[in-house]
């Protein structure tokens, strides 16, 4: 799961809670969403906005690993050339680590080389209080990444926060996004006590995600596939998914063309190779009913 791309989605739906939280009240006067594609050699940020009150840029990056490639100083200061190269205005940068750890690119501010230094803000959400972000609900979703001796009861504090929220399209999408984000620190088994999968399928954010891939893979697919044609692009992200293991891949995409699957469809599937698993993928282009899957398990489910 590439957890960025949840807090991207928190940023498209409204960006001024992290402002409010990062740069202060002062800001929020008027926020513009900015091209996150640079150019040159493209490449896309998670987040830029233009503030036109402090007449800056604010540039955020979320990284659930501590390691990549190129090293994150050396992005930071690429993303700031491009920007400042662009718009020649004020740049704050701010990298937002998601998941503990004792690593040290964690805690490196900076890119330094020869003569060359650029800083930029690092903040690693394990270190901060989780009061924070309950004071601003569209943030809630990080709090359960917070500074915590008692993971469990924060995670139902958190829920209970948002079942609070009178607006049901925000409380789904921010359930969601929170269900999601709590895979980097929680069990499914802990998570599935305070949320339920059902509404989460509700949500924006999650038809969003479907949309995009579920995996890096699936969304390769899905992107190579505008050119070459929507089914050779699903079909390649299905393949690239389940190379991955993401057996969930198959059963959510079955669920949004079939409706959701019952217990007994979801332990046949499991029964299934992995050529099956890829042949179910290719099938399900053609599938307009529960009875053409039940009718493909009867006919291929068994063959070995």
């Amino acid at each position: 799961m590439s957890y960025d791309n949840i807090l991207k989605f928190l940023l498209e739906i409204d960006p001024h809670p992290f402002v409010h939280w990062l740069l202060g009240e002062s800001a929020l006067e008027s926020v513009s969403f900015l091209n996150t594609e640079l150019n040159l050699e493209p490449i896309r940020v998670d987040g830029v906005f233009f503030l036109e009150t402090a007449g800056k840029i604010l540039h955020l990056e979320f990284q659930t690993v501590a390691t990549s490639n190129p090293p994150m100083p050396l992005r930071m200061l690429d993303y700031w050339v491009r920007l400042y190269r662009r718009y020649r205005l004020e740049i704050e940068q701010v990298v937002i680590f998601l998941k503990p750890t004792t690593m040290p690119e964690v805690f490196q501010d900076y890119f330094q080389q020869q003569r060359t230094t650029h800083r930029y803000r690092v903040i690693r959400l394990w270190e901060l209080e989780p009061q924070l972000f309950f004071e601003l609900p569209s943030l809630l979703p990080l709090a359960v990444l917070a500074k915590t001796q008692a993971p469990e009861q924060l995670l139902q504090q958190v829920s209970q926060q948002l079942d609070r929220i009178e607006d049901r399209t925000e409380q789904l999408n921010l359930k969601a996004a929170t269900q999601i984000l709590a895979g980097i620190k929680f069990t499914d088994a802990m998570i599935e006590q305070f949320f339920q999968e059902e509404l989460m399928q509700e949500s924006v954010i999650y038809q969003k995600i479907f949309n995009r891939g579920v995996v890096q893979g699936v969304e390769q697919g899905l992107q190579q596939g505008l050119q070459q044609g929507l089914q050779q692009g699903l079909q390649q992200g299905l393949q690239q998914g389940i190379e991955e293991g993401e057996f969930t891949l198959l059963t959510k995409l079955l669920s949004r063309r079939l409706g959701l699957l019952d217990a007994a469809v979801l332990k046949r599937l499991r029964q299934l190779s992995r050529l099956q698993l890829e042949a179910l993928g290719e099938a399900l282009l053609d599938m307009q009913s529960r009875a053409d899957l039940d009718q493909w398990l009867a006919t291929y489910g068994n063959e070995t």
